[in-house]
């Protein structure tokens, strides 16, 4: 592997538009959940996890990056992480969507890589090395992990099947459906038939689902249900429950 390839992308570009005015002034993954910004949960796994190179792609208040989480990876007794980014804002004025994003950052990224929004909060998800070695020798192009369905999303998203695939349920279908938590392993070659060349150089937005969904219809894409705590910190609301504590979400 090319030491300059990172094997976690960690998103962190949009603008935040339902937690204003929290995010008029703070990136939404840099929102302090439980005493640390809500990025750093993520990092800390992954450094727990053995993960040694991590990428995060940023657009809005994108500056403010480069000083957070501060020194944590020069903490004993784990080896630091190598934090790079990739700066859409810098380079576009704009955030490039999620597959956008994921295709800009290509390059910068292993053959095999883990990718999660940074303003979900599932502090006990652990970034197996296992999973990752399991993946990486699969035939599967998209390993996908869902939760069960929360109150702002009822309808769920993908179905998941009883051999671990998942699932682009039609709308007539009555199979259970989740969430897709964001949290999922890719292999470059997902991405090749996207349309938008690696590094996306013209800054095309595109958003990911159609392209998960048609991997799916592929066969290409499995799953993994999980029941560990997940929160998509998506409104103040939700924000300050966390940090009260609250265990209902």
């Amino acid at each position: 592997m090319d030491s300059a390839q990172a094997q976690v992308l960690l998103l962190a570009a949009g603008r935040g538009e339902r937690m204003r005015p929290l995010t008029d002034h703070t990136p939404k993954p840099l929102l302090p959940v439980q005493g640390k910004p809500l990025l750093q949960w993520h990092l800390e796994a992954v450094q727990r996890a053995g993960f040694r190179k991590v990428l995060i792609n940023t657009a809005w208040l994108e500056e403010q990056f480069a000083h957070t989480p501060g020194a944590l990876f020069d903490a004993p007794p784990l080896p630091p992480v190598a934090i790079a980014y990739s700066l859409e804002w810098h380079d576009f004025g704009a955030a490039l969507e999620t597959a956008g994003g994921i295709v800009r950052a290509l390059p910068l990224l292993a053959p095999v890589f883990w990718v999660a929004a940074g303003d979900v909060y599932a502090p006990e998800f652990a970034f197996s090395p296992d999973d990752f070695a399991r993946f990486a020798a699969s035939p599967a192009l998209a390993h996908i992990w869902l939760v069960p369905n929360p109150p702002h999303n009822p309808g769920g998203d993908f179905g998941l099947s009883d051999t671990g695939y998942a699932r682009n349920l039609p709308p007539h279908d009555r199979a259970p459906r989740y969430t897709f938590s964001t949290i999922a392993l890719y292999k470059q070659a997902f991405f090749a038939d996207c349309g938008i060349p690696p590094g996306n150089p013209a800054g095309v937005k595109a958003p990911l689902a159609p392209l998960l969904r048609r991997g799916m219809d592929n066969g290409a894409v499995t799953a993994t249900l999980y029941a560990g705590t997940w929160v998509d910190v998506g409104t103040p609301a939700r924000l300050a429950e966390l940090n009260s504590g609250d265990s209902s979400l």
